[in-house]
């Protein structure tokens, strides 16, 4: 089956139709994509003789830091990187179309919380902005632009400003949208604490080595302290996903129609984990059909049978035995 005709179902999959279409996915990468074929090889598997969703073999997501993984062979529109400090590799994601990332975003988030159209979107990004090649910056900035409202806009370090524009929007029943990174939300509640209304305060996750790490709950209680709400929001992304995931109020992330979340045990990268069970996550992402989309993150969490999903931290590489085997020898 041709890139392109993948792509066209890609645009319209289901629960219903996502693992066969996986499967054919799998099977284009497999042959499409250098790194990742000689990944199977190295696992002695043959494609062809792989018939469930649950046995297609997930790449290490460290292999984004030592390869441009490509399926088929173009030139990118652009490329995301991930942050890292000195000396550190940064994962590397080229992108295929950039409309296509743009569609996939919207179409995620606006069907969970509806339109963009009309909804004031503050971006508190600061770790984010300094930096170039940041996939949600790129998000943002047309989540921003999408919203056509004249109040939306990427805020780095003026938090009055921000503060001053949030109580207007709040004055004015504006429907809102505050996106920030952890630490930056953290500021802005102690410094300028204040009751937000209806707004969607939504965190990313990440102190960036500013401030002392939080469990999601330790963070969530302070912010809904500080602003006066009932819940907080998040998101799930990173570099190497083209798909997103949010969390509207229990902790439990909703995946795009185009990602699928599975565990795998923690010590064994080969087997699968029971449902609500800790885990390392698995993360298919069809989105990613011109890279890789079958993804062994370093996140661990639970996922559960509806296809939702926690996020409970990262693991310890010590437990990484058999990825990191395999890692060395492409």
């Amino acid at each position: 089956m041709s890139r392109d005709q993948l792509a066209e179902r890609i645009g319209t999959v289901t629960p219903e139709t996502f693992a066969a279409l996986a499967l054919d996915v799998f099977r284009y990468q497999a042959v499409s994509n250098p790194i990742y074929a000689q990944y199977l090889e190295l696992l002695r598997v043959n494609p062809r003789e792989v018939g469930r969703l649950t046995d297609i073999p997930h790449l290490p997501i460290a292999l984004f830091k030592t390869y441009l993984l490509q399926s088929g062979a173009w030139k990118p529109q652009r490329i995301f990187t991930s942050s890292g400090t000195t000396g550190d590799a940064t994962s590397r994601h080229p992108l295929y179309d950039a409309e296509w990332y743009r569609r996939g975003a919207r179409a995620t988030f606006e069907q969970q919380y509806g339109p963009l159209q009309g909804r004031a979107v503050l971006a508190l990004l600061p770790a984010y902005l300094e930096r170039t090649g940041s996939s949600l910056v790129f998000m943002a900035n047309d989540f921003i632009e999408r919203s056509n409202h004249p109040a939306s806009g990427f805020f780095l370090d003026d938090l009055p400003g921000l503060a001053r524009i949030l109580r207007g929007l709040v004055d004015s029943g504006t429907p809102t949208l505050l996106l920030g990174v952890s630490f930056a939300l953290l500021d802005l509640a102690e410094r300028h604490p204040q009751l937000l209304g209806n707004t969607i305060v939504m965190e990313t996750g990440g102190m960036k080595g500013r401030r002392r790490e939080l469990t999601r709950s330790e963070l969530h209680a302070t912010l809904s302290t500080a602003f006066g709400l009932t819940h907080i929001h998040s998101e799930y992304g990173m570099t190497e996903l083209l798909s997103q995931a949010y969390a509207p109020r229990d902790g439990r992330f909703l995946p795009a129609p185009t990602l699928s979340v599975s565990g795998r045990d923690i010590t064994d990268p080969f087997a699968a984990a029971p449902h609500g069970r800790s885990a390392a996550l698995n993360l298919t992402d069809l989105a990613n059909l011109d890279t890789v989309s079958f993804i062994a993150s370093d996140d661990l969490g639970r996922v559960h049978a509806d296809g939702s999903f926690e996020v409970l931290g990262r693991m310890d590489f010590s437990d990484v035995r058999g990825c990191n085997l395999l890692v060395g020898e492409i």
